[in-house]
């Protein structure tokens, strides 16, 4: 069977799989799964949280203060919180690969075909099952219909004049992003469909990985001994399940659009709400052998009959001409489009339909600013671009799939990588686009000033970049609701400068202006209930803000601390630098941040209060891991400061700036010698300095500061930081105690281990592992040659999350060993790419860094 072979063809990732066990919507090593398992089946007893909620919220005063916000914010400002720890998105075993590219809007669809998570809304959510979007097949032999069917596995309560509980056993799923497969093998007919699912996610490409839209090819194969005539009739609903669709207003229409010979026909759905109007278009494409019929409206709450005998009647749906009338208040209305061929005997064929969707100019909650979408540089900004999309989709598919194709076969066809490592690379990227995630076009009249902000930036290439490339940002997490939460960011980076490197070059710029910048408003921080400025100079800030508010005007969305006195968020921007012109080459980006990263390093030298080269944490959680107090010199933001120091050196050295490159090198040599002899124990680096009974333990991420370094090929001979033997040492004693100690090793890395083999909890997240964490670790594993134990203490958060927690995209911050998950849907986990670029550089892959031209010193 050519189509079902065509989707196997992925890559050695598919494979039957119908155990019940760990079948929860994603394989095993691979992503071919049987659809009879029914949701019940599938559940697991893990809570959205609930024991860290009631660990954070011990505190009484703490408690009392959120919960003073929450009703404040929710309940008066009628916003929703940036972190709503009183109303978690529940778990739902039932996602798939999302459609839509890179900072449209995604519509996501699950594992069983249904359409069942929107973000059209730059940055929020709507988890919401729409019955009425379906694709249903019929087959016709000799003038007569033989079969119809919904393929679906549901039994709605609406249009029950539908067919529906399509036989889970005959369908199976395939993943492998930006690409999915459903296969049904139609019971009784020998006719097997392949709906191979396409979105343009495509590395390098800055056109059309922006735009909203997603193709269907539906692949059909003919078993039968006589011509069988295929019909697939896509339906949608005007709207994504919300409220907003029955508020009455939205209309449908047909359209035809040509253009190089080539000729797409469908219905347009046009949602009016006051604030960001969007059109949704459902179309085929018409060629020779191709019939593309449909209808209009039909209401989508009730039977549906008109609609089912439309299409049993002659495989085809009336068509009619005109517009639909605006829907009244209370009303719901739909579309289908149907496109059908001949397919002749033991034959095959294929026909292709679209989803695209329009909603070229947004606002964000605050309503300030008007803010247009990548891709209305290239399909204008006018709302009347479905048609234009569609074809466009429907034209372009096949050159997207070659390039997918010339991106991800190399890694596919490496026999030695496992399987399931394949399978995680690629379908992490999920988050890319389904983070929330936004790609903004500069106004035409915009000017540097305009960007720079109060203070002026000074970055004279801050504007070229942005009005080239756009303005890019994603959410921490869907329930983590911070844009470009930087001290995430810092692992998650490694996808966005390894594919997307300009889109990394363009946020980096958006925080260099941010860091020189102030906001001096004042406000309470949750966790302390201490009043201080939102935003300080010099500083990078913890995120460029909240959807629900007006991102990049006003930065900081996160209440809980005071971030000013983290110690790592100025360390990652100086770190992320060097790296991205490490893999970029980009002397003109390396300049314009020099600056910034001496103001930044500035502002982190006051943090060394003993002067002895080495930064002290100041007793409170007051880097990434916000709930994990540290007292005195540390393992993780003392290795990121000595990486930090250690790059200011290099970049010193290609800027030719020799007055600062010895400035830091005596920094650097000093700091060195103090976290060897407060830190180290003879087999790893103690998490701090305090000597309290937490000290002690061994902290995954021990380490950061090296997997950095590394990355940039600084770590050995005359920039080694960490002496090599104490980083293997370390390394392996974190993959016996944390790894091996835990869950019987499989179930990644917990954060942090007593050295007598007991998950430390003296907080909530020392007894969290956290999956973007591992994948880190896993890639510095690999740098220093421990590759084996690298791809197994991965692979432990692989199996959890995607096959038996049934987490498959929605991968969460953190899990622990029993029935607690935290914040689904995460930044963090991109940090396996750094496994990706660890894995290349072992292979002599990995570029040299260039020196600059020849010029004058930088003051």
């Amino acid at each position: 069977m050519a189509a079902a072979a065509e989707a196997a063809a992925a890559g050695p990732l598919m494979r039957r799989y119908e155990g019940t066990a760990q079948g929860h919507g994603v394989a095993a090593d691979g992503w071919r799964v049987c659809l009879a398992h029914s949701f019940e089946e599938l559940r697991q007893p893990y809570g959205a949280g609930d024991v860290p909620v009631r660990d954070v919220l011990r505190h009484v005063g703490l408690a009392l203060r959120y919960f003073r916000w929450w009703i404040k914010k929710t309940r008066i400002e009628k916003k929703s919180a940036f972190i709503d720890l009183l109303c978690a998105v529940p778990l739902q075993q039932i996602y798939g690969c999302p459609l839509g590219g890179i900072g449209g809007g995604t519509i996501t669809r699950g594992w069983r075909g249904e359409f069942c998570r929107w973000q059209l809304n730059p940055g929020l959510y709507r988890y919401e099952t729409v019955v009425a979007n379906q694709f249903t097949v019929c087959l016709r032999c000799k003038g007569q219909t033989i079969y119809q069917q919904v393929l679906s596995l549901e039994r709605p309560s609406s249009l029950q004049g539908w067919n529906w509980g399509y036989c889970g056993h005959y369908a199976f799923y395939h993943a492998l992003y930006p690409r999915a497969w459903l296969v049904y093998e139609l019971p009784g007919q020998k006719v097997v469909l392949t709906c191979r699912q396409v979105s343009p996610v495509i590395p390098h490409d800055y056109k059309d990985s922006s735009l909203p839209v997603g193709v269907f090819i539906w692949e059909v194969e003919n078993g039968r001994d006589e011509d069988v005539e295929v019909s697939i009739m896509f339906s949608l609903q005007n709207g994504t399940g919300a409220k907003e669709d029955r508020r009455g207003g939205h209309w449908n229409e047909p359209f035809t659009f040509q253009k190089d010979g080539e000729r797409v026909a469908g219905v347009l759905l046009h949602h009016c709400p006051a604030v960001n109007p969007f059109t949704l278009a459902i179309s085929a494409r018409e060629k020779a052998g191709t019939a593309v019929t449909h209808v209009t409206a039909f209401n989508p709450t009730g039977l549906g009959r008109e609609v089912w005998q439309d299409l049993l009647r002659d495989g085809r749906l009336d068509s009619p001409t005109g517009k639909s009338r605006p829907t009244e208040k209370g009303e719901v209305t739909a579309a289908a489009v149907c496109a059908s061929c001949r397919v002749p005997t033991h034959g095959h064929n294929t026909l292709e339909l679209a989803l695209a969707w329009d909603m070229p100019s947004v606002h964000f909650g605050s309503k300030e600013k008007l803010h247009l979408r990548r891709y209305t540089r290239f399909f204008g900004s006018k709302g009347d671009a479905a048609p234009a999309l569609s074809h466009y989709a429907l034209t372009h598919y096949k050159e997207w799939e070659r390039k997918i194709d010339a991106w991800q076969n190399p890694i596919l066809e490496n026999s030695q990588l496992p399987s399931w490592y394949k399978s995680a690379l690629f379908n992490e990227l999920y988050f890319m686009t389904d983070g929330g995630t936004i790609w903004m076009e500069v106004p035409p009249d915009c000017c540097a000033e305009d960007l720079q902000g109060p203070a002026g930036a000074g970055l004279s290439h801050l504007l070229p970049v942005l009005r080239e490339y756009g303005r890019f940002a994603y959410l921490e997490g869907q329930e983590y609701r911070m844009y470009n939460t930087y001290d995430v960011h810092f692992y998650a980076s490694f996808a966005l400068v390894m594919l997307w490197p300009k889109l990394q070059l363009s946020l980096q710029y958006d925080i260099a202006v941010a860091v020189v910048n102030e906001d001096v408003q004042p406000r309470q921080y949750l966790m302390c209930g201490q009043t201080s400025q939102v935003k300080m100079k010099n500083v990078v800030p913890h995120d460029i803000g909240d959807p629900d508010d007006e991102p990049w005007q006003r930065v900081n969305a996160y209440l809980m601390h005071d971030t000013a006195d983290w110690k790592d968020l100025n360390l990652k921007f100086v770190l992320q630098v060097y790296r991205d012109y490490y893999l970029t080459r980009d002397s003109l980006y390396l300049q314009d941040m020099w600056p910034v990263c001496q103001a930044v390093m500035e502002s982190e030298l006051k943090f060394d209060t003993d002067n002895d080269g080495l930064i002290e944490n100041g007793g409170f959680a007051d880097q990434t891991y916000d709930a994990w107090v540290v007292h005195g010199a540390s393992a993780y933001c003392g290795g990121l400061w000595l990486a930090a120091v250690c790059m200011m050196c290099k970049m010193a050295e290609v800027l030719r700036d020799t007055e600062t490159q010895q400035k830091y090198l005596d920094i650097l040599n000093k700091g060195k010698e103090a976290f060897e002899r407060m830190l180290w124990n003879g087999k790893y680096y103690n998490y701090d300095s305090s000597g309290s009974d937490a000290s002690k333990s061994i902290m995954s991420d021990q380490c950061a500061g090296q997997w950095f370094l590394g990355a940039c090929g600084l770590d050995q001979g005359e920039f080694e930081v960490f002496p090599k033997s104490h980083v293997v040492s370390a390394l392996k004693t974190i993959f016996e105690k944390n790894v091996l100690s835990f869950a019987g090793g499989t179930m990644g890395a917990v954060n942090g281990m007593r050295p007598d083999g007991v998950p430390d909890t003296s907080s909530v997240q020392s007894n969290e592992v956290w999956i973007g964490v591992v994948y880190s670790l896993a890639a510095t594993m690999i740098q220093e040659g421990m590759v084996e134990e690298g791809f197994r203490t991965a692979e432990g958060c692989y199996r959890t999350v995607w096959e038996r927690l049934g987490m498959a995209f929605q991968t969460p911050e953190a899990y622990r060993e029993k029935k607690v998950y935290r914040s689904l849907a995460y930044m963090r986990p991109l940090s396996i790419w750094s496994m990706q670029l660890a894995l290349e550089r072992r292979a002599g892959r990995a570029p040299a860094p260039a020196q600059l031209p020849q010029g004058p010193t930088l003051p």
